[in-house]
């Protein structure tokens, strides 16, 4: 127990303070980044603690988290199927193993294992072609054999009983589950003691571009002047970019997920089958923590529906039948901002001074870390770091895609 907990049980409430500050919004910043999520949060941090750069607003629309940051299902892993990115997740990964040590703050990072499930010839192809792609850039991923599974599984039907028995399954020991609100706090702490304003209930309603370049953002608050904006809002990106007058190759979806009354610990690891299209964990307080793909449709909404909690636990069941009396507790969803490639956009667009860090799809709370740090990195030298140059917005217009769609899984 660290010292600081131990001053906070013995005080009570009166030794808590906010984790970040209300502020006056000032009329001018040199850096305005739209999106109170993990990447907007990591951006602001790594700006003022890697560059010095303190004059920075973050503008959200409702409160901090509110949005993807806080409605995933808290997965991270680096086991991709591109070199461009696994070196970008990989990086991410490793930057996660620190945070809570950067924060003096448990963000409740658990490297538990990730198995994504082979149920044909065709996806066990797959996973090899994943596993010897991860491996030649040091990832560690490997294809294991139903006897494997049935180690790390127990509760697993591994029979040929299911529709869809299992063949094998791609396994990333070090891909597990991370508390999604407290990186968002933990971001959001650094970011405000290191003097970044943080703006709750501020929506931008317009950005001033003058002579192809930006000069202001509008809010409910009032006109902010500004040289650089930072578009981190996920699957609202296209909104905000046309406000600029830059066209996105980006399709919003629903992705819904749900989550079991507790159990007792039974599940290590983290399950995913594309075949069967849902994923599932085991929070430390018992629940089972499971979703699938995207509905088939672009959308805002984010209602929960009943066809989507039918079709999930009709698959889960397959392989898990012991769960048949188990009851949903909560059902919710968010917005994925989709690109062609399953790839992200990031860095410079068109207009001078508007950047974009979107296009994350489902990926998108995986890559908060080395997201925040490379576009932080990109604002401060006004170059392109070399880990983020696959992911140029141009690349679209070049023909130099980058193809994700391999290790989706349940992405869509």
């Amino acid at each position: 127990m660290s010292l600081k907990l131990l001053k906070q049980g013995l005080n009570g409430s009166k030794s808590l303070t906010p984790m970040w500050r209300e502020q006056p919004i000032k009329d001018r910043y040199d850096v305005v980044i739209i999106g109170g999520g993990v990447h907007g949060l990591a951006t602001a941090y790594y700006l003022a603690k890697n560059h010095g750069i303190t004059d920075v607003a973050i503008l959200e629309k409702r409160y901090i988290g509110r949005g993807g940051s806080g409605r995933n299902t808290t997965i991270v892993r680096s086991n991709y199927l591109t070199p461009e990115g696994i070196l970008f997740y990989d990086e991410s990964l490793k930057l996660y193993e620190d945070l809570s040590q950067d924060f003096d703050f448990n963000i409740m990072f658990s490297q538990r294992g990730h198995l994504t499930l082979a149920h044909t010839d065709a996806s066990l192809r797959t996973m090899r072609w994943r596993a010897e792609v991860n491996q030649l850039q040091g990832v560690d991923s490997r294809v294991i054999s139903p006897d494997e599974i049935k180690e790390l599984v127990p509760f697993m039907d591994l029979s040929d009983h299911p529709r869809f028995p299992v063949m094998g399954a791609l396994y990333h020991p070090p891909g597990g589950v991370v508390r999604h609100d407290a990186v968002v706090w933990g971001y959001a702490h650094g970011a405000d003691k290191r003097g970044v304003h943080i703006h709750q209930l501020t929506e931008v309603t317009g950005i001033d571009v003058e002579q192809n370049k930006v000069v202001a953002v509008q809010t409910n608050r009032g006109r902010i002047k500004t040289g650089t904006v930072v578009n981190a809002t996920a699957g609202w990106c296209t909104l905000i970019a046309d406000m600029a007058g830059v066209k996105l190759p980006v399709e919003t979806r629903p992705l819904q997920a749900a989550v079991s009354e507790p159990l007792k610990p039974f599940l290590d690891t983290v399950i995913v089958s594309g075949t069967l299209h849902f994923y599932l964990s085991q929070s430390d307080r018992g629940e089972i923590v499971t979703g699938a793909s995207v509905d088939p449709y672009t959308s805002y909404s984010m209602d929960a529906t009943l066809g989507f909690a039918e079709g999930l636990a009709g698959h889960i069941l397959e392989l898990f039948p012991s769960l048949g009396k188990v009851r949903l507790m909560r059902q919710w969803a968010g917005l994925c901002d989709m690109t062609p490639d399953y790839s992200p956009i990031m860095g410079f667009t068109p207009v001078e001074g508007f950047l974009v860090d979107v296009g994350w799809g489902t990926y998108g709370f995986k890559t908060g870390p080395v997201s925040g740090k490379r576009m932080a990195e990109l604002i401060a030298t006004n170059r392109t770091p070399d880990l983020i140059a696959p992911f140029k917005y141009d690349r679209f217009f070049e023909g130099r895609l980058v193809g994700e769609k391999g290790a989706a899984s349940v992405g869509r």
